[in-house]
């Protein structure tokens, strides 16, 4: 087999390179104009990508990896009225606040969605989406099927809807049960409502599966996802 390897560059010679400045503007003077040097394809729209999927699925782990290997993306951090729970950050895991700030918050149309949820307030504040799209980031929400239902309705096809699945049902009834956090009754009812959200996967734009042990071949997905979209010659645009 011969030697693989690319030969050493060539330099260019200041010749040729004077010659093709010649050229070049006396192309420009034959045409009668200079040629632009801004961009041919405008920059691309920010996104808002609503990620969303079944209990035990991994919308946590695909959203934390994509926040380490992808710059350029805000992660929204939901308001809640539940009491913080131990390690948790106020302002990184959640903005906490009572139940009477949230419903103030409400009553001045400051949440794009909002649910209650086991007794308890989640909501999504407009003004960090607008204050980071506007410095052109893209924008995740993290959200449940009800909430992506919800966010449909206010942001139509302007959004982003990527759906997560496991690769089966057993194996999703599986990470469930490793999680260790469910008493059997409340994994029934868990396994059910899955079974019901998935359901609901047509709904979305993609779907893609986080299957066990291949974290990163699922985030690659979403990335690709990402770049498509701003690949289109069509750009969704988000009025909020």
């Amino acid at each position: 087999m011969g030697d693989a390897r690319r030969p050493p560059a060539v330099p260019v010679p200041a010749v040729e390179t004077a010659d093709r400045a010649e050229l070049y503007r006396a192309l420009e003077a034959s045409l009668g104009c200079t040629f632009r040097s801004d961009p041919l394809s405008p920059n691309p729209n920010p996104l808002i990508i609503v990620i969303s999927g079944p209990s035990g699925v991994g919308k946590d782990a695909v959203i934390k990896r994509l926040r380490e290997v992808r710059e350029g993306i805000h992660f929204v951090v939901t308001a809640t009225s539940r009491a913080k729970r131990v390690g948790e950050i106020d302002g990184k895991d959640y903005f906490f606040v009572s139940k009477e700030e949230f419903l103030s918050m409400v009553d001045r149309n400051e949440l794009l969605e909002y649910a209650l949820v086991y007794g308890e307030y989640k909501g999504i504040p407009k003004q960090q989406i607008k204050e980071f799209m506007a410095k052109g980031y893209d924008v995740v929400l993290r959200v449940d099927i009800q909430g992506a239902a919800t966010l449909r309705r206010i942001l139509r096809d302007s959004a982003l809807f990527v759906f997560l699945v496991a690769e089966s049902e057993s194996e999703l009834v599986k990470r469930l049960i490793d999680r260790k956090t469910e008493t059997k009754e409340t994994l029934m009812v868990r396994i059910a409502t899955a079974r019901e959200e998935v359901k609901h996967i047509r709904d979305f734009d993609y779907v893609v599966v986080n299957a066990e042990g291949k974290l990163d071949g699922a985030v690659k997905c979403v990335e690709s996802i990402i770049d498509a979209e701003k690949a289109k010659v069509r750009q969704r645009n988000v009025v909020i």
